[in-house]
């Protein structure tokens, strides 16, 4: 990554379009690409209006393909999609949640300015295809989303050319520049990401068991002591998710709501799909924390899919209905 940013401005002159084109279509689909950076280097390198026109229309051309495609896999894959996309968070489950309640509150217009908006720009489009959006309103929606984007980026990049061009035209002050503010960047990611796993854990500890265990137990004659909870924010939102056979839903983001229900006599699993069973672990913790015997799944809901364990349909009455376009 380093090296396409450091590359970028001497490149934006020798294959401008061929590189805008690739860098702008990659951050469409979800890649960690700077396509912002390109945006304001390509309009600062534009040298009179007619130039800019072809930037212009190769971003606008790159971002909006990059989208519809997106729609259309959100279209047939649903939340797997999503999930995908969420994978670099801790949290995907909150990732999905959060870009969701967006949706829900704003609706289509959210595709107008949620390039602008970090951890939903690469996820507004899957998220409208799993929607149901009709195909029509999505792409005029997506295309103002894409002009605006693109005209404000490169607009930038050409009202201030005078500042940019020492940029460009000085590869290699501005290529090292560039590539220490994308390293600062991702230290910081990486590193803020790396507090969380230490704060983690050195938290109260919880047990953690495999999916074999739970299910000898679970599927037994000693089964009445234990109960098993669903702690997936986004796994009841399509009507064709599965669930562990025998397990109840629990919504994370309200769990203090309902925590007054649970039994305290019973031993409480939990299971989620996000990385380092992320979301199962803050649950435990607060069930912990309110006097409740709480271990959580190795593995998730995958771990249990692999070993090839009973699976159940989410019922109708449980799956929350999103609106539809």
């Amino acid at each position: 990554m380093f090296h396409k940013v450091h590359a970028l401005p001497s490149s934006i002159t020798q294959h401008e379009y061929l590189i805008l084109f690739s860098v702008v279509f990659a951050q469409a689909i979800g890649l960690p690409v700077p396509a912002a950076v390109a945006l304001l280097l390509a309009g600062g390198s534009s040298r009179n209006p007619l130039h800019l026109g072809f930037v212009l229309l190769v971003s606008f051309s790159a971002l909006f393909l990059g989208d519809a495609l997106l729609f259309m896999l959100g279209r047939q894959t649903g939340w797997w999609l999503l999930g995908i996309l969420c994978k670099l968070s801790l949290d995907p489950d909150s990732c999905i949640l959060r870009a969701a309640g967006s949706f829900r509150r704003h609706g289509r217009v959210l595709l107008i300015l949620s390039k602008f908006i970090p951890g939903i720009s690469s996820l507004s489009a899957p998220l409208a295809g799993s929607m149901q959006m009709n195909l029509a309103p999505f792409l005029t929606f997506e295309a103002a989303g894409a002009a605006v984007y693109v005209v404000v980026w490169c607009g930038l990049g050409f009202a201030f050319r005078d500042l940019v061009s020492p940029m460009i035209r000085g590869y290699a002050a501005g290529g090292h520049i560039v590539a220490w503010l994308v390293g600062a960047a991702v230290s910081i990611y990486l590193g803020y990401h790396i507090w969380l796993a230490l704060r983690s854990g050195s938290r109260n500890y919880v047990p953690r068991v495999s999916a074999s265990e739970v299910a000898r137990h679970l599927y037994s004659d000693l089964h009445d002591d234990l109960v098993l909870f669903d702690v997936r924010s986004h796994g009841y939102y399509d009507n064709k998710a599965e669930r562990i056979s025998g397990s109840v839903r629990l919504e994370p983001n309200t769990i203090l709501e309902h925590i007054q229900s649970l039994p305290k006599d019973k031993e409480i699993v939990l299971y989620c799909t996000c990385q380092r069973e992320a979301t199962s672990l803050r649950v435990a913790r607060i069930l912990q924390q309110h006097g409740f015997r709480a271990s959580v799944i190795r593995g998730g809901l995958c771990a249990w899919k692999k070993a090839g364990l009973q699976l159940e349909t989410v019922p109708a009455e449980d799956v929350v209905l999103l609106p539809t376009f």
